[in-house]
């Protein structure tokens, strides 16, 4: 053998011999428990792309007794999936060291549902319906909006606890849904496809399953928010376009009550509604956002009367430098994804 080739076979058995270089470790945690809108995620774990791009990465769930939201600013967690945007103006208005880098969804799912053959096939429709059954939550928030800007009546209001009982007995009654969600639980205990009407079709501007970060983080590790980011959506666009198997497998099983059927419907409502792919997102990317769009969200919460002008310094609820770089696009070209 000559001293080359000898050369040459010690290198490739150092090379086999040495050790994987290190993953970082990140602890991502959602807002609630495992669902198809948290796919892509589970997606980037289940096929390796976390671990290609240098991430052990954990995911945590939430739930109903479970508030992540005050894990990130203590640094319990890496990176945090939350709503929209309203949860991003409070932490600015309120000193929270967070923000925005990167928005999953162009749409945010909140809807309005209804009963077929009632009358509500349009949306200014609702506004006269005898009963609005909505949660707390949204009474506050996007209810004040839907008031200011469409004509909608407290009058109307009552308590939705999550129980589609109500909604089902009274076939006037309009309710609060999540769009990739209820409707789908509609169909499965009332045998009836229910109108849906998404807000974001009707001005509710909003960017929704947001990422954040630390600003700490963001400044001190932009590489690790970077590969984070892109391999979230590259999550994404397999999940949308690609095989799911495996990631639903994951989440049915962080979620037991969750079925395969149930996951594949939302997908679908997913893809029909443009939720995560559509607007910016087709030629930025998934997760794409714009400054812009923030301003005109905040303008009319203002009007709402949620927040007052000027309340909130808008250049500090997210930052614009890990997305909007057309990552995924010629995958989900390769995936057929249109």
């Amino acid at each position: 053998m000559s001293p080359r080739s000898s050369s040459l076979l010690l290198a490739a058995a150092l090379f086999a011999a040495a050790p994987a270089l290190a993953q970082d470790k990140v602890v991502f945690a959602t807002n609630w428990k495992a669902q198809a809108a948290h796919g892509g995620f589970y997606q980037a774990l289940a096929d390796g792309t976390y671990r290609k791009y240098g991430l052990e990465v954990t995911i945590q769930p939430g739930g109903p007794q479970v508030n992540n939201r005050p894990l990130l600013p203590a640094g319990r967690i890496d990176f945090l999936m939350t709503g929209n945007l309203l949860h991003n103006f409070d932490n600015v208005k309120n000193g929270v060291p967070t923000v925005v880098v990167a928005a999953m969804f162009q749409k945010d799912p909140q809807a309005l549902i209804a009963q077929p053959g009632q009358g509500y096939e349009t949306f200014e429709a609702l506004k006269n319906a005898p009963v609005a059954l909505i949660a707390k939550d949204g009474q506050f928030s996007w209810w004040q909006w839907l008031k200011v800007t469409h004509g909608f009546r407290d009058e109307a209001l009552k308590p939705y606890n999550y129980n589609l009982g109500p909604f089902l007995a009274n076939p006037k009654a309009i309710q609060q849904g999540y769009s990739v969600a209820e409707p789908i639980y509609v169909e499965n205990q009332g045998r009836f496809k229910p109108v849906v009407h998404l807000l974001a079709d009707h001005g509710f501007s909003t960017y929704s399953t947001v990422i954040e970060a630390r600003i700490d983080t963001v400044k001190n590790k932009p590489d690790l928010v970077q590969r984070f980011v892109d391999a979230s959506i590259l999550g994404w666009v397999n999940y949308l376009y690609g095989q799911r198997g495996a990631a639903n497998a994951l989440m049915i099983k962080d979620n037991p009550e969750m079925t395969e059927a149930e996951l594949e419907a939302s997908v679908a409502l997913m893809k029909q509604q443009g939720i995560v792919d559509s607007g910016e997102a087709l030629a930025k990317g998934i997760g794409a956002m714009n400054e812009g769009r923030i301003h005109d969200f905040y303008a009319q919460m203002v009007k709402a009367g949620l927040y007052k002008a000027g309340e909130v310094d808008l250049s500090r609820v997210a930052t614009f430098q890990f997305v909007n770089r057309k990552v995924g696009l010629d995958v989900k070209a390769k995936l057929g994804g249109r």
